[in-house]
């Protein structure tokens, strides 16, 4: 598929359209039901629209505000840089997709059993990094997957989904590993979807929905890195990282 980014939007969003993302509620929701194929995915994500749901239906959400991360904004901690100098773990992109999606899907949030992805939206994703539009940042350790996160490519634009760490700062390092990459292959901005601490700490901020749909509309101008990726020569260390921040847990959305 040779089209642009912008072209490809266009069809999709006419073929598969949703309630315009500035209809969402309080707490972001905006629509339910339909589906999880892969057209259907991009064109809300194109939309600035997610899905997040325990059981069905489905739930699409467009919250305001939206969490957002400049890659040119990373922070991080002055033990989180050093630990990264130290090369714990080998750092590597889609070469276990499923594995980490399905990683993700058994770390249960507080207070529950399980997690929001379900077996539908593990199938729905791994069909999306088969046609090259999702991908992993992964951890490694003598050969054994110990970290990682996954998300979404289109355009400029890289839409986070969900980490997990089965080793202290194994999805921290991969998110700054990946973070890197994409600020070198001119990415704007990564949807972080909904606040955390997490991601404050490494430089995300609120912002206002009407001004993320904006950014999102000329981030789609530009072309998509479709297809596998692999990480370029590896950059010279963060030089002034910032002070540490308090100790947390390693985060699970």
């Amino acid at each position: 598929m040779n089209r642009s980014t912008r072209a490809l939007v266009t069809e999709l969003v006419r073929a598969f359209p949703f309630p315009s993302p500035r209809e969402g509620d309080r707490r972001g929701l905006l629509a339910h039901g339909g589906d999880l194929r892969p057209e259907r995915l991009l064109s809300a994500y194109a939309q600035g629209v997610f899905p997040w749901y325990d059981e069905p239906p489905i739930l699409w959400h467009s919250p305001d505000p939206r969490m957002v991360l400049e890659p040119g904004d990373l922070r991080v901690s002055r033990s989180l840089a050093k630990r990264a100098r130290r090369q714990p773990f080998e750092i590597r992109m889609d070469t276990a997709f499923s594995e980490v999606i399905r990683a993700c899907s058994e770390i249960p949030r507080a207070g529950q059993a399980g997690t929001w992805i379900t077996p539908e939206m593990i199938e729905a994703y791994v069909a999306l990094h088969e046609l090259g539009f999702a991908h992993s940042i992964e951890s490694w350790r003598d050969g054994i997957l110990v970290g990682g996160l996954y998300g979404l490519s289109l355009g400029r634009i890289f839409f986070g989904e969900s980490m997990f760490a089965r080793e202290s700062d194994a999805s921290k390092l991969a998110f700054v590993a990946g973070v890197r990459q994409l600020e070198r292959w001119g990415f704007e901005m990564i949807d972080c979807q909904v606040e955390t601490a997490h991601l404050t700490r490494f430089g995300a901020v609120l912002w206002p929905r009407e001004r993320f749909l904006q950014a999102l509309d000329r981030a789609l101008d530009g072309e998509t890195r479709r297809g596998r990726w692999r990480f370029d020569p590896d950059p010279d260390p963060d030089p002034d990282p910032d002070p540490d921040p308090a100790i947390e847990p390693e985060p699970t959305r």
